[in-house]
């Protein structure tokens, strides 16, 4: 059997019920109990009907379509055969009349860690990329640029699983851009970094209704515990696992976190506009970034974001003055950009015919599982 730990939540109104099955997952081993208030999502519910039977399984019924918890328990001192019919018939794995037999206790939960052994056999884990996107300076637009290439590639017809994490430590502005209001935050992570497995993952991450999950930075100082390297190096390694891609928006920190997703990522964005201090920056950043060996210098893609034709810098100043190829470039439109943001609505949704809207659905074209090349398409529509 599987020895990884199998968090379970019990919602028993009966002591000695409950005295019972606390004693039998003691002696099953691999179990831990979880309070109600936990963002942990259950692996196992045990949960004793109430009064109000037909509501009771109602909830659970919500709670399984949902994938909110794992398997369920049911328990009760009398219960209605069709309501069991029913109970069984939404997902419910298990039932115990009370006073429960201990010993059919403990062969459901055996039956409970094959199951789940057998799952965890049967799921391939992903190889996700991990694609940093990082200000040469404040104020560039690495923001606007992770969430509507996140969306974008969420949007691809292969579908691919995309999450967003936002590295800006203290109030980063994704749930505004997307105009959500996340349960949890970087805070989850730091806090239960101990116990950190894909089912409290997903429970402390926000989906969006374009289908990208969003891990959101604190949104006030609470004394939260920073994400430290070792928490980025476990908490992206897991994410690879579970998602084809990872955007994380950097913003303009270089503290050692931020260096260490740089050194794990697949490729790192670097958004510059065309301004001789911010180009200055951008070609400073990419010869410290790999002199030192954080990441190699072919997977340092810089992102001209607002570009202009009549710009006084044309493209071929701006190349030679990063020493290095113009990776893509994205045209400035800051009627329609702001009009999303203040929305809180990505550039697809607001204006998906819109030129810079298009930009972004072609950025994500080029980041499928073989990397094109994209010197033919990176001036289509802008001309050189």
């Amino acid at each position: 059997m599987t020895t990884d730990v199998k968090f379970v939540r019990l919602t028993l109104r009966n002591r000695v019920i409950l005295n019972q099955f606390e004693q039998a997952l003691k002696r099953g081993g691999s179990f831990e109990v979880i309070d109600s208030g936990s963002p942990q999502r259950p692996d196992l519910w045990i949960h004793e009907l109430g009064r109000n039977q037909e509501e009771d399984v109602k909830r659970i019924q919500s709670l399984l379509n949902s994938d909110k918890t794992g398997d369920v328990f049911l328990t009760s001192e009398t219960a209605d055969p069709n309501l069991l019919v029913q109970a069984m018939r939404a997902g419910v794995k298990e039932f115990f009349p009370q006073p429960i037999d201990p010993f059919e206790v403990k062969a459901a939960l055996e039956r409970f860690k094959g199951r789940s052994e057998q799952a965890q056999q049967n799921t391939a884990p992903k190889q996700g990329r991990i694609i940093s996107v990082v200000g040469s300076k404040g104020g560039v637009g690495a923001t606007t640029i992770a969430v509507n290439l996140s969306v974008a590639l969420a949007g691809k017809k292969s579908k691919p699983s995309v999450t967003l994490l936002d590295m800006n430590s203290f109030f980063g502005e994704i749930p505004l851009f997307l105009e959500i209001k996340p349960k949890f935050h970087w805070g989850e992570i730091t806090k239960h970094i101990d116990r950190l497995d894909p089912s409290l993952l997903m429970n402390v991450l926000a989906k969006h209704e374009t289908g990208i999950h969003v891990l959101p930075s604190p949104a006030y100082l609470n004394g939260h515990v920073a994400p430290t390297p070792e928490i980025m190096n476990k908490l992206l390694g897991m994410m690879k696992t579970m998602f084809d891609f990872i955007i994380v928006d950097g913003g303009q920190s270089l503290n050692s976190s931020a260096l260490k997703v740089i050194e794990l990522s697949d490729q790192l964005m670097l958004v510059t506009i065309s301004s001789l201090p911010c180009l200055s920056n951008t070609n400073r950043l990419t010869k410290s970034l790999g002199d030192y060996n954080f990441i190699k210098k072919d997977r340092i893609k810089v992102v001209l974001n607002r570009y202009m034709k009549k710009n006084e810098i044309s493209l071929r100043d701006a190349e030679e003055g990063i020493d290095q190829k113009i990776f893509w470039v994205i045209p400035n439109d800051y009627p329609t950009t702001m009009a999303a943001i203040n929305n809180g609505k990505p550039l697809a949704q607001i204006a998906p015919r819109s030129a810079i809207a298009k930009t972004f659905a072609e950025l994500a074209e080029q980041l499928g599982p073989e990397e094109e090349a994209v010197e033919k398409k990176r001036w289509r529509l802008f001309g050189r």
